[in-house]
């Protein structure tokens, strides 16, 4: 790190030039992401894909479908808008309600507009099609490309919210802890910058790959509050040196100090990141993509550009003064710290029941795929969706499809006969309401009888369009009707159960309910390596630096049981509908984001305080005195630090998109778990009860009680 200090003293000017290009290229490329991002991220290499595939180019399935709801319209309304829509020639076909029954009820009708190749600009199809729809009273659009796009939309609006609320309080937060106007807006300006780099890489990514439209929140959520934390620990310590040095050394040892705690620190959340990304669901990969990226921008900011603008300012940091200079508040966190110490075992006792009381609503945790529901009820496209969905689709029922393939043909006896064995088969679970096939649309119900149709030209042509619709070379496409919803765990079961069972012929199974068994059953038997590899590398890593078998143990289990805690107060919020929150069931993303996430963030804080500590153990040899000179002297600066954390990502608790508010309401509430019962109450708390047993490591002729102690002896 001493030769890093010294090449970014030596290149400052250069480094201020680097970024000022970079800021500027960067930002060129950053405002395209929002038009680049596309889809949800539920998506895995599965039999699902394969499935639609199938579907699309071998059984005349569209690709995409847009949705018109019609509310009160006569057939004139109706028929005109369809006509306008055909005349845009961007559709392959349209279903008129006035052609099928099925899709009216009442004065409410749908109609479908199909593409057989989704358009090269969904957008300007989508736009085309609103500015038909916009003139006419009653009508309204819908269907996945147009709720994808109000997401995105409602996405970059959360984002402006979020800044305007979050990035006012952080900048307040940092006034109060420096006091003067430069060392607060620094943090600022580092936040920002590392934001323009972030999403500029991330944007020409996006050329060659698709992401999810959640990366628009979630990455700049991880960058701001990761990089304004950074700065905020490299300026506090820049300050502490000024007092003592010169501003060139004072820099060096800043970048040697705090800065290795950076680069400590951005390795932790890159475990999280990287044990994430093994679960093969393309918004874990994203979200690793995303994070890392805007994670190695504010490394790269806070350890080049923030030390280039402090060498420049030097002590001018300290000018413009916006409050009156505070007193050192270390007496109070002494005093504090004594008192926790003197009651040890009361502590960690009150602080773990007050984690249990938090962990106690997990058991009633309900995990879903957010679909229209991520949606604010204030756009147009989910209230269309949900009338269309409560009206005539059922959202109690779900519809597999599966394709079958046999070397033979199907129309000869024995595949007719083997058709019919699978619709039998198929028919046998108790959830399945109907299985279509030759048989089910003809009205005829015996193999026999069916080739005989087929061998009469009459009847055969009477057939075609059925054999069509489920026959394409060797492969037979069966729908299968359920009476249960496509998220419900006795469809996955089913799924599961078909996939494992062995059949005379080939089988693929699709169709919305194997979407869902294949997302959850790839999050399932992963989650256990992603939580393996997290908690292994913090523990080898945290040992290393501590050289103790104690101290990581004990963090780590704290860590899952603070986010527990998180979790369980996260169901009563919003599967409670508290505090004025929609009820919602929680989603399946968060519990993996926030905890491969937080543990990262928190063991931060974790290794700022035990560092400060094991310090003063190594020149004192006194467990608890050394705990109390740790907790004191970092105080202010963790709750600080935990602060700006939670205002930039509780911030998004005011925003539409609902995973995206989960995710930000839980990462904030797990951070103060973490920064006042964790880190002010049950670290100096064990830490007494476990005295020098904390720094124990076996088979280690290391002694760290005394060794600086003997030393000065």
């Amino acid at each position: 790190m001493r030769k890093i200090s010294s090449f970014i003293v030596r290149t400052h000017k250069w480094l201020l030039a680097f970024w000022i290009v970079i800021t500027l290229v960067m930002g060129y490329f950053a405002i395209q992401l929002p038009s680049l991002l596309e889809g949800d991220g539920f998506r895995t290499d599965g039999e699902y894909e394969r499935v639609e595939e199938k579907l699309n180019k071998d059984f005349d399935f569209p690709e995409s479908t847009f949705l018109l709801l019609f509310e009160n319209n006569s057939e004139d309304t109706i028929t005109s808008v369809l006509e306008d829509i055909k005349d845009l020639e961007i559709a392959s076909r349209i279903q008129s309600p006035l052609d099928d029954e099925s899709m009216q009820k009442d004065k409410t009708a749908y109609a479908s507009i199909h593409f057989s190749e989704e358009p090269e600009d969904m957008k300007a199809a989508i736009k085309q099609v609103e500015e038909i729809t916009g003139k006419v009273e009653g009508v309204s659009l819908t269907g996945s490309p147009v709720i994808s796009e109000d997401i995105n939309k409602a996405s970059q609006e959360d984002l402006k919210r979020a800044e305007l609320i979050g990035l006012p309080v952080a900048l307040i937060i940092l006034i109060f802890a420096f006091g003067t106007a430069l060392a607060s807006i620094l943090p600022l300006i580092i936040g920002g910058i590392t934001i323009i780099v972030g999403f500029g890489i991330l944007a020409l990514i996006g050329q060659d790959s698709q992401l999810s439209i959640f990366i628009l929140n979630i990455a700049p959520m991880i960058g701001l509050a990761l990089s304004i934390d950074f700065a905020l620990l490299f300026i506090n310590r820049y300050r502490e040196e000024l007092l003592k040095q010169e501003k060139t050394e004072a820099l060096k040892t800043t970048i040697e100090t705090a800065g290795r705690s950076i680069i400590f620190s951005a390795v932790c959340v890159f475990i999280g990141l990287a044990a994430m990304s093994v679960i093969e669901v393309d918004i874990f990969m994203n979200i690793a993509i995303g994070g890392s990226v805007v994670i190695v921008a504010a490394v790269l900011c806070s350890l080049t550009l923030l030390p280039s603008l402090l060498y420049v300012f030097g002590a001018n940091v300290n000018k413009w003064r916006l409050i009156p200079f505070q007193k050192d508040t270390t007496p109070r966190w002494r005093k504090f710290a004594r008192g926790v110490m003197k009651h040890p075992a009361l502590i960690s006792l009150s602080a773990l029941v007050i984690l249990i009381i938090g962990v106690i609503p997990v058991t009633n945790m309900n995990l879903s795929i957010p679909t229209i529901n991520a949606l604010p009820e204030s756009y147009d496209s989910r209230a269309a969706f949900e009338t269309i969905d409560e009206t005539f689709m059922g959202s109690e029922e779900s519809t597999a499809y599966i394709i079958a393939e046999r070397e033979g043909k199907w129309l000869g006896e024995d595949g007719l006969k083997q058709m019919k064995d699978l619709q039998e088969r198929l028919s046998e679970p108790e959830i399945v309401a109907a299985v279509d096939t030759l048989y089910t649309t003809s009205g005829i119900n015996s193999p026999e009888q069916l080739s005989s149709a087929l061998e009469q030209s009459a009847s055969r042509q009477q057939l075609e369009p059925a054999i069509e619709q489920f026959l394409s070379g060797d492969q037979l496409m069966i729908p299968v009707q359920l009476k249960v919803a496509a998220n419900s765990s006795e469809a996955q079961e089913l799924m599961t159960d078909w996939s494992n069972d062995e059949w005379e012929v080939s089988m693929m199974f699709g169709g919305q309910p194997k979407f869902n068994q294949e997302i959850y059953t790839e999050i399932s038997d992963k989650i256990g390596l992603t939580l393996t590899i997290i908690i292994v590398s913090t523990f080898i890593i945290l040992m290393i630096a501590f050289r103790s078998i104690i101290i990581p143990l004990k963090a780590i289990l704290m860590n899952v049981i603070g986010l527990t805690s998180t979790f369980g107060i996260l169901v009563w919020l919003f599967q409670g509908g508290h505090f004025g929150l929609n009820e919602a069931d929680i989603a399946l993303i968060l519990p993996v984001i926030v905890f491969s996430l937080v543990f990262g963030l928190s063991m931060d804080y974790e290794v700022f305080l035990i560092s400060r500590i094991h310090e003063f153990y190594l020149e004192t040899g006194d467990n608890t005195k050394s705990t109390i000179e740790g907790l004191a002297s970092t105080s202010k600066i963790i709750t600080s630090a935990a602060l700006i954390m939670i205002v930039i990502t509780g911030a998004f608790a005011f925003t539409g998109v609902v995973p995206v508010k989960q995710i930000g309401i839980g990462i904030a509430i797990a951070i103060f778990i973490d920064a006042t019962v964790i880190r002010l109450l049950l670290v100096p708390s064990l830490m007494k009860l476990l005295g020098d047993w904390n720094w124990w490591l076996p088979f280690s002729s290391h002694n760290q009680k005394g060794k600086r102690v003997s030393e000065k002896t």
